[in-house]
C-alpha cells in the first residue's frame, strides 16, 4: 500500500469526476505519493495547519497509470534521506485502486499528525 494526502475536497471531486487527479500531475508530471514510513515526515512538513485532509490508501496493484519509485522531489522533508525512494504516479489515479480513505487531522494542541489506523 502507498498513501496520498489530499484535501477532502479534492477528494469529493475526484468521486464526482471519476479519477483523482492532483495539482502535481500538472505542474509537475506525476502525483506524489508516500509509504506508510514517510507520510508522517510529509505531512509534518508540508500540510501544518491543514485541517481537512484525508488520506488515499491505493493499493499499487491496482493502479493503471505508470507508478515509478524516484529520490524526492525538491529538498527532502525532516527526516527524511535524499536516498529514499518515494512512489510517484504518472497519470490520473482510477478510484478502483483506492483501498480506503482516512481522515487525517493533525493533534488539536500539537497541530503535528499522527499515522492513522487503516
Amino acid at each position: 500500500m502507498i498513501l496520498h494526502i489530499t484535501s477532502r475536497a479534492e477528494w469529493n471531486e475526484a468521486q464526482t469526476r471519476g479519477e483523482y487527479i492532483a495539482p502535481s500531475l500538472t505542474t509537475e508530471g506525476f502525483i506524489h505519493c508516500s509509504t506508510e514510513k514517510q507520510v508522517l515526515h510529509v505531512a509534518n512538513a508540508f500540510y501544518l495547519g491543514k485541517n481537512d485532509l484525508v488520506l488515499l490508501v491505493l493499493d499499487e496493484a491496482l493502479i493503471k497509470p505508470e507508478l515509478k519509485w524516484e529520490a524526492p522531489a525538491g529538498p527532502p522533508a525532516p527526516g527524511i534521506s535524499e536516498s529514499d525512494s518515494f512512489p510517484h504516479i504518472f497519470g490520473p489515479i482510477n478510484l478502483t485502486a483506492v483501498a480506503s480513505v482516512v481522515d487525517f487531522v493533525p493533534d488539536p494542541v500539537s497541530g503535528t499528525f499522527t499515522l492513522p489506523s487503516f
